[in-house]
């Protein structure tokens, strides 16, 4: 099983999705790690990254996925994929489930008030509200619940299977 853990900065992503990648004894993945440094330093910048810059990094993201897939292993991957098309890119080839983190901005807002991001800076966040494409596919889950209670309605809605042995190609 592969689940992409999606939505705004700030939405917890990368704390829902190590959590419930640990619940499922299965690895995680941050796409912010396959960023190359020129979208890094213009996020840094504070510059909203384009359609362009993103196409790479979601083909990069596309081919972990289909690696770890066609090896018949599971992980969690935490992706904004704020557009269908972004996410329609990650899972080419792959069976993968979406994950959508959702709060309101105020909530997300002040969240980014006491998080420092390495490069994402929270004067972002309306473009990424912005930009957002909600998915009518997706699993919808209210960032106000408790971690646990997340990835409990996760594991609930998903079916997931007990957990394995870590894979990863």
């Amino acid at each position: 099983m592969i689940v992409v853990m999606m939505g705004v900065t700030g939405c917890g992503k990368s704390t829902v999705g190590a959590a419930l990648a640990s619940r499922l004894g299965c690895p995680f993945l941050d796409a912010d790690d396959f960023h190359p440094p020129e979208n890094v330093a213009k996020m840094a910048s504070g510059t909203p990254l384009t359609d362009e810059d993103r196409w790479p990094w979601l083909d990069r993201l596309a081919t972990e996925l289909r690696a770890i897939d066609a090896g018949g292993g599971s992980a969690v991957l935490a992706c904004s994929a704020l557009k269908a098309a972004y996410r329609a890119r990650i899972a080419a080839g792959s069976a993968v489930r979406f994950v959508h983190l959702i709060g309101d901005q105020a909530t997300i807002a002040a969240r980014l008030a006491v998080r420092k991001h390495r490069y994402m800076p929270a004067s972002l966040l309306a473009s990424q509200f912005a930009t957002l494409e909600a998915p009518d596919d997706a699993l919808d889950i209210d960032v106000t619940l408790p971690l646990e209670a997340q990835v409990d309605a996760i594991c609930a809605a998903l079916a997931c299977p007990p957990a394995t042995k870590a894979t990863h190609a």
